[in-house]
C-alpha cells in the first residue's frame, strides 16, 4: 500500500523557514513566516493569556471531554468579539474549530453538504491554505481580481465585474480585514457595494477574520463583516484566535453561521456532526483562555492594551519603510507600504528580484514578494529598503 504513495510537493513558506535557520550569516532577516515577531525577534505569549493561564490551571479539576461543537461561553464571546453587543443569538450557530484554518475547512464542508454543486469564489490572490484545501477537497472554485499589483491597491471595479458570475448558493470567499497576503482592503463604503451585488445574485459570503485587531482596531476591523451579517440572510464567518491573542499553538478558531431562527438548529447539528467526523470534541484550552480573557474586564483591558501595542508598533514599522524607500528612491511609488494594513504586503518584486535578496543580503520573503511586516524591527527596515532598491523593485 505505501509504495502507491507519492512525494507531495513541500510547503513553499516552511522550506522557506528552513532555508533561513540554515543560512549562518549573521545579518539575516525572515520575512516570510506568517507570525508576529516583537522587535526582539520574538513570539511572546500576551499578558493577559498568561494571565488567564495561570487562573485555568488553578481552577480546572477535570480533563474530560468538553462539548462537540464548543464550548457555549467561548461562542458567545467570539460572536460578541466579531459581531457586536447585541448580535442575533437566535439567528446564529457555532462550532470550535483546530484554529482558523479550521473554521475554513468546516465552512467549505458545511457549504458542500448544504449545495453539493457550490462553487466558491476566491479573491486573486488570496492566502495559498484556501487554495490547497479547496484542491484537495477537489471542491469547484473559480477566482476573482482583487490587487491591482500596479498601484498596489485593490482593483474594485474588476472584483466587482468578476463576481456578478456568482449564481445562487454559490460561496465568496472574503478577507474581513489585513488581507493576506497583499495587505490591501475594502473600504466600508465598498463592502456596503458587495453586500448589494451578494443580495442580488444570492451568493452567500464567507468571511475569513483571521487578523482582528491588527489593522485599523478591534472594531473597525470587524465593520465590514458586521455590515455583511446585518444585510445579508445568510453567512458564514471563520474566526482565528491564532494572531490576535497569540496563541498559534493552542489551534483555537470558530465557525459562525448566520442563517434564520428555523434554520438554527439544523446547522447547529450538522456543525456537530462535521466536528464528529472529522476530530471528534475540539480542543479545549484555547477556549478556555479565549472565554476568560473576552469575559473578565481586568484582562480583557490588558489584553485590548497590548493588542494595540502590537498594532501601532506595525504601523510604525510600515511608515519607517514607506520613508526610507521614498528617500533612496526619490518617488512616492513605495508609499502604498504605509496604507496598507495587518502583517502582510506584497511590494512587487519579481521572483528574480527575491532570489537575488535572499542570495545576496540574507533577506527572506515569500517568493510573490509578500513580506511579513513583523518580521521587521527598527534596524532591519533599512537593510530591507536598500536591498529593494539594489535589486530594481
Amino acid at each position: 500500500m505505501l509504495n502507491n504513495l507519492k512525494p507531495q510537493a513541500p510547503d513553499k513558506i516552511l522550506a522557506l523557514m528552513e532555508e533561513y535557520r540554515a543560512d549562518e550569516r549573521d545579518q539575516k532577516v525572515d520575512l516570510g513566516v506568517g507570525v508576529y515577531k516583537n522587535a526582539e525577534g520574538e513570539t511572546p505569549i500576551m499578558r493577559a493569556i498568561h494571565k488567564a493561564e495561570k487562573q485555568v490551571w488553578d481552577q480546572e479539576t477535570t480533563k474530560k471531554y468538553a462539548g462537540l461543537a464548543g464550548q457555549p461561553e467561548f461562542h458567545a464571546a467570539m460572536a460578541e468579539m466579531v459581531l457586536g453587543k447585541g448580535y442575533p443569538a437566535d439567528r446564529l450557530a457555532c462550532l470550535s474549530t483546530v484554529g482558523g484554518t479550521g473554521a475554513c475547512r468546516m465552512g467549505f464542508e458545511l457549504a458542500r453538504i448544504a449545495n453539493p454543486g457550490t462553487k466558491i469564489w476566491v479573491s486573486d490572490p488570496t492566502w495559498p491554505n484556501h487554495l490547497s484545501i479547496l484542491k484537495f477537497m477537489d471542491q469547484d472554485f473559480t477566482t476573482y481580481r482583487y490587487f491591482d499589483s500596479e498601484t498596489r491597491s485593490v482593483d474594485f471595479d474588476a472584483m466587482m465585474e468578476d463576481l456578478k458570475g456568482a449564481k445562487e448558493g454559490d460561496i465568496v470567499l472574503l478577507h474581513g480585514c489585513c488581507h493576506n497576503p497583499t495587505g490591501a482592503n475594502l473600504t466600508l463604503e465598498q463592502w456596503g457595494k458587495v453586500a448589494d451585488l451578494l443580495k442580488e445574485t444570492g451568493a452567500v459570503p464567507m468571511i475569513d477574520l483571521a487578523y482582528q485587531g491588527f489593522g485599523d482596531g478591534l472594531e473597525a476591523d470587524a465593520a465590514g463583516t458586521r455590515l455583511i451579517a446585518e444585510r445579508l440572510p445568510e453567512v458564514l464567518i471563520a474566526a482565528s484566535c491564532s494572531k490576535n491573542f497569540g496563541i498559534y499553538r493552542e489551534r483555537t478558531g470558530c465557525l459562525m453561521v448566520l442563517g434564520s431562527e428555523e434554520t438554527k438548529k439544523t446547522v447547529q447539528g450538522n456543525l456537530a456532526y462535521l466536528n464528529r467526523q472529522t476530530y471528534s470534541f475540539p480542543p479545549y484550552h484555547g477556549q478556555a483562555l479565549v472565554t476568560r480573557v473576552l469575559t473578565d474586564p481586568e484582562l480583557r483591558a490588558d489584553w485590548e492594551a497590548e493588542l494595540e501595542e502590537v498594532r501601532t508598533g506595525m504601523l510604525e514599522l510600515r511608515q519607517q519603510l514607506a520613508d526610507e524607500l521614498r528617500k533612496l528612491s526619490n518617488s512616492d511609488r513605495f508609499d502604498f507600504v504605509a496604507e496598507h494594513r495587518g502583517m502582510f504586503s506584497r511590494l512587487g518584486a519579481t521572483p528574480e528580484q527575491v532570489a537575488a535578496m535572499k542570495e545576496g543580503n540574507a533577506i527572506y520573503m515569500v517568493g510573490d514578494s509578500r513580506i511579513n511586516i513583523a518580521g521587521l524591527n527598527k534596524n532591519s527596515v533599512p537593510l530591507l529598503a536598500r536591498a529593494l532598491i539594489d535589486a530594481g523593485v
